[in-house]
């Protein structure tokens, strides 16, 4: 049994995991309507934080600017923690990371959240068009400037101090994310809140929280681990209802896996249309398996055994749904399934 901070077996905190999908009957301006509109949505029924991811050159994806997007969230929030999930670090120089949500700090204190990633969030083409700086193999450089600047201690021995402003006191929440045991042991080396990407290898899930909380050393921001897992949930009246709200989702992987990166979301009506193969179907079954999908009984028990598996402090739920009104009935009925913990426990962690 992995250790876990949980109060009891299943309890864990609630938050969103936001891509702003777009769909074949859609478009990116209505995806990032209905992100702003989710926002107070998840904030009334209690969820904790609201996550933006960093995607370039995907159609189906429009948050392609995680802080511009949660400066929106923010405004349209009063005590719901809104930021990144995450900024893709080597895409940009430290500095500009840390003006910017020591921007979003000073205007929204104590509610910026700074998740952190490796990855490019697109293709080669993309990775130049952006002026990627950064090989991921300087990320540990590029993290202590960042880290510099939100503290106010980079440079501080230069003659000709370069400091992000706005400038402390007060900081962004920070928190490593990663799909791999190696960031699992960077984050735990470095003290940092850890959020692993459960929807991308749920296979890693267990493996990666047991490796950064043995690698864990206490921090100025973190004087205990704490785990966010990130997961596909779809969350429907019954388990029948919750699968067929998550075939547009699945149809989506299926696409992916035969190249199909520049496609949208597809829609009830490209999924009526579709003739799924037997690998297809099987597919569907096991990535179903996997993710979080069905009705408010079978929803709690895949999440309780989540908890005792691995432990996870806190639950990031991406709701790739293609009606808006069905994917905030999702939200809603997560937070109807799901115990949280206690709100003493939440200010531990803020």
């Amino acid at each position: 049994m992995p250790t876990t901070s949980a109060t009891h077996a299943g309890a864990l905190r609630l938050s969103v995991l936001d891509v702003a999908p777009v769909f074949t009957d859609s478009s990116t301006a209505q995806a990032l309507r209905n992100t702003v509109d989710l926002a107070p949505r998840v904030e009334a029924l209690g969820y904790q934080r609201h996550w933006v991811a960093e995607h370039h050159n995907v159609p189906s994806l429009a948050t392609s600017s995680p802080a511009v997007l949660a400066g929106r969230l923010a405004s349209v929030t009063t005590s719901l923690r809104v930021g990144s999930g995450g900024v893709l670090l080597p895409n940009h120089a430290p500095l500009v990371v840390a003006e910017q949500f020591g921007t979003l700090q000073a205007l929204h204190p104590g509610r910026i959240d700074l998740g952190i990633g490796r990855a490019s969030g697109g293709d080669l083409l993309t990775a130049r068009a952006l002026g990627r700086l950064f090989a991921a193999d300087d990320f540990p450089r590029q993290l202590r400037e960042l880290t510099g600047y939100l503290a106010g201690t980079a440079d501080a021995a230069s003659e000709h101090r370069v400091a992000a402003i706005p400038a402390p006191p007060g900081q962004p929440w920070l928190c490593m994310l990663g799909s791999s045991l190696t960031s699992a042991r960077f984050a735990g080396a470095l003290g940092l809140p850890y959020a692993f990407a459960h929807h991308l290898v749920p296979h890693l899930t267990v493996a990666a929280l047991d490796t950064y909380r043995s690698a864990f050393r206490a921090s100025s921001q973190l004087a205990q681990p704490y785990t966010l897992v990130a997961a596909a949930v779809v969350a429907g009246e019954s388990d029948e209802h919750a699968r067929g709200l998550a075939l547009p989702y699945l149809l989506r992987k299926i696409h992916i896996q035969q190249g199909r990166i520049y496609d949208l979301y597809p829609g009830p009506a490209d999924v009526a249309a579709h003739r799924f193969s037997r690998v297809e179907e099987k597919y569907v079954q096991e990535h179903s398996g996997d993710q979080f999908f069905g009705g408010p009984t079978t929803l709690a028990e895949k999440i309780s055994d989540l908890v005792q598996r691995c432990g996870a402090d806190e639950l990031l739920a991406l709701s790739l749904i293609h009606d808006h009104a069905d994917r905030v009935r999702s939200y809603e009925l997560l937070a109807e399934a799901v115990p949280t913990v206690p709100e003493s426990r939440h200010q531990a962690v803020r």
